[in-house]
């Protein structure tokens, strides 16, 4: 090996690669082109919008949750989930043995309270005639007369507790108060509902699943930006390829702090002709809250781009409704920076309202090669491999 090394032709053939592999180096930091340094493009004019976006949930316009007003165990059940009903349709039935008990003790109250006010009828009737004869005393009267109102009184409050469990009879039936799509039963045959403290939703009907809503949650910062009226765009999992479009519809005023974080809710409405978005679905939208036509547009890569060597940062500072930013074009001296103003974005592209930049101009969006750390921490655009 010693005495490979010592022939001068591997000598010199050492010699020469060490000194190409320096002027290599030396070209790609000194004498290349733009185009080997640095990825250039092209600032060019178009369309761009900016758009704000949330997740939302897509619910049914009027989603009605049909309960019972009385307790008891489910007897008969009429309908499942998906189950097309109409107004008044019977969707199921509850136990009414202990109902309808009651009803004719309350019966069987009415025709004892009618008993008693025919013999306070009686009564007073009697009464009248023995005081027109003297044979009794006024306040003898007034007894028998208030006895007979009381009676007649007593006969009205059965009649009332009649009415009242008929009443509780008729609700063991529960029907649907509206035309719609069974989305939802909590309830299974045999079970027990009890309505003591708060009525128990059984069922719940979507009147018109071809019209429905998205309740979506935007940001404080995006509110501002959203009227009532604008477009919406949106997709949704089950149908990934698939673009939909809805209105918005109503900015509720009412905000939802979680974490320190401000939401509103913003309601779209959504036309579901083909009834293929169904209730629950997740929402990815999008609005539009401001567009510009024909403007010119810079890649925002190149308002991040920061030439090796330069410190800090060119963070664009608010200016109006503008901001201020950066770019870097390539001249004779180097790479030469121009100030900007900027407008909206669309998160790829930004309008350029203001400066010295014009269509077809080139500006740098990064470096041509993929830098590597050296040991002391800088940065040299070529890496040589050791074998």
């Amino acid at each position: 090996m010693k005495k490979l090394l010592r022939s001068p032709v591997i000598l010199f053939l050492v010699v020469v690669a060490a000194i190409a592999a320096g002027i290599a180096v030396y070209w790609q930091l000194h004498i290349a082109t733009p185009e080997l340094q640095y990825r250039l493009q092209a600032v060019k004019k178009g369309d761009i919008a900016q758009t704000v976006s949330a997740n939302g949930t897509i619910n049914p316009v009027t989603l009605v949750s049909v309960g019972t007003q009385v307790s008891g165990t489910v007897k008969k059940l009429y309908v499942d989930f998906n189950s097309k009903v109409e107004k008044g349709q019977i969707l199921l039935e509850l136990d009414d043995a202990l109902l309808a008990a009651q009803q004719k003790q309350s019966l069987a109250n009415v025709q004892s309270a009618s008993a008693s006010l025919e013999l306070a009828d009686a009564n007073e009737t009697r009464m009248r005639g023995l005081f027109a004869q003297e044979y009794v005393s006024r306040q003898e009267l007034d007894t028998a007369v208030q006895a007979r109102k009381t009676a007649a009184a007593q006969l009205q409050l059965a009649r009332a507790a009649v009415e009242k469990d008929r009443a509780n009879l008729n609700y063991s039936i529960i029907r649907s108060p509206v035309s719609g799509v069974v989305v939802d039963r909590a309830v299974d045959i045999g079970q027990t509902v009890a309505a003591s403290l708060q009525t128990p939703t059984l069922f719940k009907i979507a009147q018109d699943l071809s019209k429905m809503q998205i309740h979506a949650n935007f940001a404080e910062a995006d509110i501002g930006s959203i009227r009532i009226g604008q477009a919406v765009h949106f997709t949704v999992d089950a149908f990934a390829e698939r673009h939909f479009q809805g209105e918005v519809m109503q900015v509720r005023l009412n905000p939802t702090t979680q974490q320190n974080v401000v939401t509103y809710d913003v309601v779209v409405n959504v036309d579901n002709p083909e009834k293929i978005l169904l209730p629950g679905m997740t929402a990815y939208v999008s609005i539009a809250v401001a567009e510009r036509k024909n403007v010119l547009l810079v890649p925002n890569a190149a308002l991040r781009f920061k030439p090796a060597g330069t410190a800090g940062g060119d963070t664009p500072k608010p200016r109006h409704d503008a901001f201020s930013g950066k770019v870097y074009v390539q001249a004779k001296e180097g790479l030469k920076p121009v100030d900007v103003s900027l407008g909206i974005t669309d998160n790829r592209d930004t309008e350029i309202t203001a400066g010295e930049l014009k269509e077809g101009n080139q500006v740098v969006i990064g470096e041509a090669l993929a830098s590597g750390n050296s040991p002391s921490g800088s940065s040299s655009p070529l890496r040589m491999r050791m074998f």
